[in-house]
Order: C-alpha cells, then structure tokens, then sequence
C-alpha cells in the first residue's frame, strides 16, 4: 500500500505543479520568454509539499487533525527549499539555453531535474525532524537525511534518463505527443521520486515501549541533586542505560509518563524490582517478573513462571506462563503487590511500538 501511495502522490504532485506552471504562462503571461523560471519553482514545491504532506499522513494515518497540526512548519520548509531550487534550476537552464552557449537541451534538463530531486530530498530529510520522534537520535536523522537526499538525487538522473531514451526511442517526434511531453516527463519524474521515497522512508522495525499510566512525574530525584545521597529502597523506575536509552531524551534514565525507550534490534531485555538485574527497572514488581525477547522484526514477552498473574496485554490479565508476541499498540500492564503477596497497590503501563510509527502521535 505505501509504495502505491507514495507513486501515486509524486505523480499527482508533478502535475499538479505543472498545471500551476501553465497558469502563469498561459493564462497570466507572466515571463512566457523564460519559461523554466516560472515552471521549475511550481513543481519543484509541488513535489517537496505533496511528498511531505505525503509521509506525515502516512505516519498517522488514522489522525487527520493531527497531522495538519504538526504539518505547518514542515510546509513552510517545503515551499522555501522547492522555491529556491526551482529559481535556481529555472535560472541555469536559462542561461544554458541562451545562443551563446547553447547546451544542449538534455543535459540542461538532466541538470534541472536534479536540481529539483534534491530539494524534494533535503525538504523531506529535513522536515522529519518536526514529526517524528526518531528524528531525536542525531544518527538516526543524519542516516535518513542523506539518504533522502541521495536517493532523491538519484531518482531525478533516472527520470532524466528514461525520459531522453524515450524521445529517442520515438524518433521523430509524433505532432499528438507534443502537447504532453513535457506532463509525461515530470509524470516520470514524479513517479520515481515516490518510488524512491516509498522505500527510503519505510517505517523502521526498531521496538520501542512507551511509558503510560504509573509513570508519573512525583518530585525530584534527590540522588541527582546530592549525590551523596543513600535511600535505603529504590523508588524511581529507571532503565540501564547501558543496554537501553529513551528516542529523543539524551542521557536521562528515569523513566517518565510520556517518555519513549527504545529497544535494541536483538537481545532480551529484563523488566523487575532486582536492582543492577533488571534493565528496566520498576519498583514493587517482583524481582523477575518478565523478560522482553528482540529478534529480528519480531518482540516476545515472556512472563516469569511465578509472576505472570502480575501482568495484563490488552486489558487482560494472563492465565499461563505460555510466551506472548508482540504487536504494534500493544498495552503492557505490570501491576504491583504489597508485601502480603496479595493486595495490588499500583500498576505501571507501556504501549508497544514495533515501527517507530510515532510514539509521540
């Protein structure tokens, strides 16, 4: 579905932008002797706008308000990235195309479309930031950003390319294709660039838990303050974050309501009361009362054997010790005991993310 709606929104963006181009010319006049100045900046923020607009809908597909919230700094970076390529392209192709230089018409449009490609790429590189909490960790955002940018880059030299062995192909151009050829190449152009980013921009596998319900914020933490400072219990629930850290929270290790940690690709990952055992830490659970299991695309909660009646998935309280796989949503509730045994006191809650698709929607 993503890849047919990433193609679907370059080829609907390109010739929207293209349409908006022959507005200006045609209907306006404005600057019909330098076409490209008007038509590179209409498509070039067609498409940076459309394939942003494109991937925040795609990350909350089910929160239309939201996304139109979040979207309006990522718009604003769009049409000023796509703006200025577009001037740019637009302003070399013309002076290539003057009679003193005179290059020829396949490398200057080579030339802009790449100039366009890679405004798409560093709008939609830079723009994750503003929606989306992975964007948090700098190599995360780095590794996205260029690859965006050089894919994008990319995509624009195929275009380039598959529309020139076209027109070759077909010899002499027919008189009937001359009214499209210019939608037809920036269908093409469009096209790839979604084709591109559908795949660049795939939602990534790594899991994350977000903290719910239970974590509270209750005051400070006085073993920061002072760190002389001795409790003789543990209160704070808290991860190790040698194996584990929060998406976008740096150094913190505290865990609180609203916080986001995220899980390694593999391992497994103990939750508990056992101070320096427990990665992550939650006081008044068991010492052990279960293990998270990471594989490869794949997270299983295994309860302790003589703690799963603790546990909830879904609102309901487990009845065996038999392993559970996670899904994305998924609601993690581990409850707490007084010293009886017996009586809950409190319960601390996670949701479960197994693709990063925005803990923070």
């Amino acid at each position: 579905m993503r890849i047919y709606l990433y193609t679907l929104a370059g080829i609907t963006s390109a010739l929207l932008g293209w349409n908006i181009g022959q507005f200006f010319l045609t209907d306006l006049g404005l600057l019909k002797q330098f076409p490209e100045i008007i038509l590179f900046p209409c498509i070039a923020i067609s498409l940076a706008i459309g394939m942003v607009m494109n991937e925040i809908f795609i990350s909350n597909p089910t929160r239309p308000k939201l996304s139109f919230r979040i979207a309006k700094t990522p718009l604003l970076i769009a049409f000023g990235l796509g703006l200025l390529a577009g001037l740019i392209a637009g302003g070399i192709s013309q002076i290539l195309f003057l009679p003193q230089i005179r290059v020829p018409t396949p490398i200057v449009r080579t030339l802009g479309w790449l100039l366009i490609g890679a405004s798409v790429g560093l709008a939609e590189g830079l723009t994750w930031r503003w929606h989306s909490m992975e964007a948090g960790d700098p190599k995360r955002f780095w590794q996205r950003f260029l690859t965006s940018v050089i894919g994008a880059s990319a995509a624009s030299l195929v275009a380039a390319a598959l529309f020139e062995y076209i027109r070759t192909a077909l010899g002499a151009m027919p008189s009937e294709f001359k009214g499209v050829e210019d939608p037809l190449g920036f269908s093409i152009l469009g096209l790839l660039l979604g084709l591109v980013f559908s795949i660049t921009n795939s939602p990534s596998y790594l899991g994350a838990l977000r903290a719910g319900a239970g974590f509270e914020y209750t005051g400070p933490n006085y073993q920061d303050i002072d760190p002389q400072f001795q409790s003789v219990n543990q209160k704070l629930p808290y991860i190790d974050n040698s194996v584990l850290k929060f998406v976008s929270e740096g150094d913190t290790y505290e865990i609180e309501e609203g916080l986001s940690i995220q899980l390694p690709g593999t391992g497994t990952i103990r939750i508990g009361s056992a101070v320096k055992k427990s990665q992550i830490y939650i006081p008044d659970l068991p010492l052990h009362v279960a293990d998270l299991v990471l594989k490869k695309r794949e997270a299983v909660l295994s309860p302790n054997p003589q703690s799963f009646k603790t546990i909830e998935v879904n609102g309901e309280r487990l009845t065996s010790r038999r392993d559970i796989p996670l899904k994305h949503n998924y609601v993690l509730t581990f409850h707490t005991v007084k010293t009886d045994g017996i009586n809950e006191e409190k319960f601390y809650r996670f949701v479960y993310y197994n693709r990063f698709l925005d803990p923070q929607a």
